[in-house]
């Protein structure tokens, strides 16, 4: 039996955005909560057009690997990112090694749900603001909220 490597499916997810077409790509782990459930969640990739600070990207970071994770500056062509379940550390890259853009997040059930909505950008801010205690609000997260889920 043949299997297809990670790096092969995301190879093959930017070649198509890279056309022109819209890629439901699967996320995993937990570094964009609790906006993005890895495992559970997709995002929808489109061509990374007007990239801005808060948008959520696929990008290759540190020349090594790559993630999905929301823009937190950009300095002319170098951005940094940070996913929005981490709690310290942040990538770095340059605006070319962004390779897609999220636009919506996929639940489960098959319903997309857009990324940049009013409430989502709000919420976002809200997060990032809130970064100095993000541990203890994520460690609730994950013992309630994520088992209901489970």
């Amino acid at each position: 039996m043949n299997t297809i490597s990670d790096d092969e499916i995301i190879k093959s997810a930017i070649k198509l955005v890279n056309e022109g077409l819209r890629v439901t790509f699967p996320v995993k782990g937990y570094s964009m909560l609790p906006f993005i459930i890895g495992g559970k969640e997709s995002v929808d990739l489109v061509k990374p057009i007007d990239i801005q600070v808060g948008h959520v990207v696929l990008a290759w970071v540190e020349g090594c690997r790559y993630v999905v994770h929301r823009i937190i500056q950009i300095d002319g062509d170098k951005v940094v990112l940070m996913g929005d379940g981490n709690i310290a550390g942040v990538e770095h890259c340059m605006l070319s090694d962004v390779a897609a853009l999220a636009v919506n997040v996929v639940t489960p059930k098959g319903k997309h749900n857009n990324l940049y909505s009013p409430w989502r950008i709000k919420a976002s801010h809200l997060w990032w603001r809130l970064l100095p205690i993000r541990r203890w609000i994520l460690a609730i997260y994950r013992r309630t909220w994520l088992k209901i889920m489970s």
